[in-house]
């Protein structure tokens, strides 16, 4: 009898950024939070500096170990199998860095089910628009930094602004090639655990 299996379409939007930055992410559905959360920092562009946590109803997930003393009351992201828990028309909260506080809307697209084997690979089927820079300070501040490098990029504000972030920072730019050249090196390596 052959196996089943199911592909996730996860639509991912990054809340109070307009015009939107979002991702299209096919991954498998056999796929935990806890190796969630490494796929979207690849597929959006962070560098997985902060902490993070899912927002799924009333119930909050995250890296135990991040959990000092019971604090945060995180639940374990290791134990929420996306077939498990999720169906199309899903949709919960990633949320990174809780000083910026960047809350990712996900929305589960669809679900195909299907009997090949899964090879384990994250992708990225579309997305619009580059990462904010870590640390820029949240959605409005970023709005403050790109009206800045936008208006005049050659002025002392923005010439700052740029070595800071990146001198070649354009936030139009998402480069689909390389983000998923990102996770097949992620899928490679074994990186990101369950």
């Amino acid at each position: 009898m052959a196996k089943n299996y199911s592909a996730f379409t996860l639509h991912i939007e990054l809340l109070g950024i307009n015009p939107p930055i979002w991702r299209q992410l096919i991954v498998d559905g056999d796929t935990s939070l806890g190796k969630l959360h490494h796929y979207l920092q690849a597929a959006m562009g962070w560098t997985d500096s902060h902490l993070h946590a899912f927002h799924v109803g009333e119930n909050m997930y995250g890296d135990l170990k991040h959990d000092i003393n019971g604090e945060m009351e995180f639940l374990d992201e290791r134990k929420v199998i996306l077939k498990r828990y999720f169906e199309k028309g899903s949709e919960f909260i990633y949320q990174y860095d809780f000083g910026d506080d960047w809350e990712h809307r996900i929305l589960v697209a669809d679900v195909i089910a299907h009997t090949d084997e899964p090879i384990g690979v994250a992708y990225v089927e579309a997305g619009a628009r580059a990462c904010p820079p870590e640390d820029v300070g949240g959605s409005s501040e970023y709005g403050h930094f790109v009206e800045c490098i936008q208006k005049d990029r050659n002025s002392d504000e923005s010439r700052q602004l740029l070595d800071w972030a990146c001198i070649d920072f354009n936030p139009e730019q998402f480069d689909r090639h390389a983000t998923n050249a990102a996770l097949l090196r992620m899928a490679w390596n074994r990186w990101g655990g369950k």
